[in-house]
């Protein structure tokens, strides 16, 4: 009888707890808006325009998914360093922001299907330097917390170069950059070649530091949630309107 007892209360834990997370998208239906913590100086996946609206490639398409699952995205800007915890915590409900997939990240937090691919780069301004090899005792910028930052760790770069500077913001790591504070940049590519077809001087380094794809990141225990929006962003690509949002925002590349 004791041993029936247990397996009753196993199976019926078991099932509270797959209960529990199938809610997950019924609560924020319920709520009627999803919190989406970004970095919005992220561009073009996330950042503000001269109006000061938040505007972009993950901000059109959180916006449809949004739309097509009955609720209302509501963006809320994150210090970067700090913002699985702000997810954990359930401060915000998704982090949509140019999310580098790494395993470290995985350990903590649950991933979409990746919807985007992204290399890590390097922007320089002197043209003397022309590859990673003349890096070597050069001061080194990164966003703190970034994919960039782990790629740039877990490198042989981080072997060689000198002083590794750490910003908040891709933005302030640039403006670094100009001003000669420091010597490169490692960057998403995405977001680096924007900046860098806006402001003359800037030199893309031919050699990629790593390659890597981008997905939303969720709560582990959201399934449902991750569910519905794997199958509307394959939705949206099926019926052309992930492609759309793209071509606004990158062209044909």
């Amino acid at each position: 009888m004791k041993k029936i007892f247990k397996l009753l209360l196993l199976t019926f834990t078991i099932f509270s707890i797959s209960f529990a997370k199938d809610n997950a998208l019924k609560n924020l239906q319920e709520k009627g808006e999803m919190v989406i913590g970004l970095d919005d100086t992220f561009a073009p996946m996330g950042f503000r325009d001269e109006k000061g609206n938040i505007i972009g490639f993950d901000i059109d398409l959180a916006n449809e998914v949004a739309s097509r699952i009955g609720v209302k995205a509501v963006f809320k800007p994150c210090e970067w360093d700090g913002i699985i915890f702000d997810l954990r915590s359930k401060k915000i409900d998704l982090i949509w922001n140019g999310l580098t997939i790494t395993p470290q990240r995985e350990q903590q937090i649950a991933f979409s299907t990746p919807y985007f691919d992204d290399d890590q780069i390097v922007i320089v301004r002197n043209p003397n330097i022309k590859s990673f090899e003349d890096l070597k005792g050069k001061n080194v910028g990164v966003q703190l917390g970034s994919a960039s930052y782990f790629a740039f760790e877990n490198s042989p770069l981080a072997k060689t170069t000198g002083k590794v500077n750490k910003y908040s913001t891709n933005v302030e790591a640039l403006l670094d950059l100009e001003a000669g504070r420091t010597d490169a940049v490692v960057i998403d590519a995405v977001v680096g070649k924007y900046y860098v077809a806006k402001k003359d001087g800037f030199v893309v380094l031919n050699e990629i530091l790593d390659k890597q794809q981008m997905g939303i990141g969720m709560r582990k225990q959201d399934l449902s949630l991750k569910n519905k929006i794997d199958e509307t962003l394959a939705n949206m690509k099926a019926d052309g309107s992930f492609n759309k949002i793209y071509q606004k925002w990158f062209g044909n590349n």
